[in-house]
Order: structure tokens, then C-alpha cells, then sequence
């Protein structure tokens, strides 16, 4: 059984303490971009028609390349501009250049830590501007192809738009891949593999994040995800390959406004591995 993903994923980044900043950032770097909420704990953005949560988590995680938004620019002005605003303070990856795959590209990170790749491309033959891309490296190297097969057969509608690998003697493993895009839903999403030698892998920096209407999606999304995964807390889970997910009910944003019953219901939060709505409505009241 299918359940039919009825909003978009979109990526939660963690920061310590530096969410609004970071936010303020992005605002001014990228065109088209609105901060739609801020509380002391979640900030959330719009840059487009993508959706970001920036959540103040504490010093315990930190984002990585494993995670990376890939943004795809129009003309080389957006993609030295973009380049330049991110790069402040920030760290080159690979240098913004030309390369077989695009007149310029670049990856780096910026000055909260997190990966940005930057290219010139064609937008229509992507249909999303800011992508998540995952990179499998250390145990996970070579495991990109397996991963999108899952991730497909959990969410649909879903599509595997194409993907790349390596021919001997480019740099990785032969049959690897190089580059590949699939959807879950409306969300465009990317990976590729990587056997270097990595000094990261998945973690809490970077999750992604379902918004459930029912119980039964939520029950549903947390049994498939959680497969050969682990359990968290607040609704958070580690999918096999170490990818971390929330699965978060919808209505969850409307039962902390009143702020006589958000205590009650942040005491549910706080004690819950998987949401259970029932709960979360008998708090608020």
C-alpha cells in the first residue's frame, strides 16, 4: 500500500542559536524570498516556491556536505552573485568554474555551515531552483542508486527523472553515480555517490521533512521510513541509509498558537517518538 504525499518535503537545517541570521542571509542572497515565521526555536522561509526550516537546536549537531542544496541559476550574473553572497566568511569546495558538466559551477560552504552547489543550468529541465542533494560516502558510498529505488517506493506520486555514473577512469567508482534527480511528490530531490575519503556522513544537520494530514500518514510514513532505520524523539527518525526524517502532523503549527495550551502540548511533543494527533488535539484542548 501507497499513500499519496499530499504536501511537499522540504529540508530542516540545524543551528545553534544562529537561525535568524542565517535566514537574514538567505534573504539577501537569493531573489524572490520571504521569512514566513520566527519563533526563539524555528524560523521558516520561502525562497521561491521552496519552503526551509532553520531550527535553533544547540551545539549538538551540525550540517555537512552530505546534505547539500543544489541552486540552479539562470545567467552567470544570479550564479556570481549567489557565489559571492554565500562565500563570505564561507569555505570553497570546488571552485566556482567551468567543468564538462556546466559553463560554471561551484560548491562551497557557507559561514553557518552549510553546503551550497551553484550552477548554471536550465531551469525547465529541473522544474525546482533550491534542490536537496544527498552524497553517499564512507559505508553508504555506492548505495545511491538503492536509496532512490526506496525513497521512491515509499512516496508517490514519484518519478526518477535520470541519472549518471561513472565511466572507468572519471575520478570514482565505475557504475557509481555521478549525478542523478527524482521526485517525491512536488519535491525535486538529488544524489550522487562518493567513495573519497570523507570525513562525514548523514546526520541531524540536514532532515527532511513530511507534513502528515491523517494518523494513517503519519502511521504509514513512519513504518516504511523507520524500516532498517532507527526511532527518535519529537517525530524524528534515521531512515537505513542514516538520512534524518521528521514526520510531523500538519495541524501541529495550529495547536501551539494558543499560548495557555502550547505548554501542554509541547509536554506531548517532548515524550513522543512517533506523533499520535489524538494526543496533540487532547492537549490543546
Amino acid at each position: 500500500m501507497t499513500i499519496q504525499l499530499k504536501h511537499a518535503i522540504y529540508p530542516c537545517t540545524w543551528f545553534d542559536g544562529n537561525a535568524k541570521q542565517a535566514a537574514d542571509l538567505y534573504s539577501s542572497v537569493f531573489a524572490d524570498t520571504e521569512i514566513t515565521s520566527e519563533s526563539p526555536m524555528v524560523v521558516t522561509l520561502r525562497a521561491g516556491k521552496e519552503k526551509f526550516m532553520f531550527l535553533n537546536g544547540g551545539p549538538m549537531f551540525t550540517p555537512n556536505p552530505s546534505i547539500s542544496f543544489f541552486v540552479i541559476c539562470q545567467t552567470e550574473t544570479e550564479a556570481d552573485s549567489i557565489w559571492a553572497g554565500l562565500g563570505e566568511g564561507g569555505n570553497v569546495l570546488m571552485p566556482l568554474d567551468t567543468y564538462p558538466w556546466s559553463k560554471k559551477y561551484g560548491w562551497l560552504k557557507d559561514r553557518f555551515g552549510v553546503s551550497w552547489q551553484i550552477m548554471l543550468g536550465d531551469l525547465s529541465q529541473v522544474g525546482q531552483k533550491y534542490s536537496p542533494s544527498l552524497m553517499f560516502t564512507q559505508a553508504n558510498a555506492g548505495k545511491a542508486e538503492e536509496a532512490i529505488d526506496y525513497y521512491t517506493s515509499v512516496f508517490s506520486p514519484s518519478n526518477i527523472g535520470g541519472i549518471s555514473r561513472y565511466a572507468e577512469g572519471e575520478g570514482d567508482v565505475a557504475g557509481y553515480i555521478k549525478h542523478a534527480q527524482f521526485s517525491l511528490g512536488d519535491t525535486v530531490m538529488m544524489a550522487m555517490d562518493s567513495s573519497g575519503p570523507h570525513q562525514f556522513t548523514f546526520n541531524e544537520g540536514v532532515s527532511l521533512v513530511v507534513e502528515c494530514e491523517s494518523q494513517q500518514e503519519i502511521d504509514y510514513y513512519w513504518e516504511r521510513l523507520t524500516d532498517g532505520g532507527v526511532e527518535s524523539q519529537c517525530g524524528w527518525l534515521k531512515d537505513r541509509f542514516g538520512v534524518s526524517w521528521q514526520i510531523i502532523p500538519a495541524v501541529l503549527p495550529e495547536l501551539m498558537k494558543n499560548p495557555e495550551k502550547a505548554g501542554k502540548v509541547m509536554q506531548v511533543v517532548m515524550q513522543t517518538k512517533k506523533f499520535d494527533i489524538a494526543a496533540l488535539e487532547e492537549a490543546a484542548g
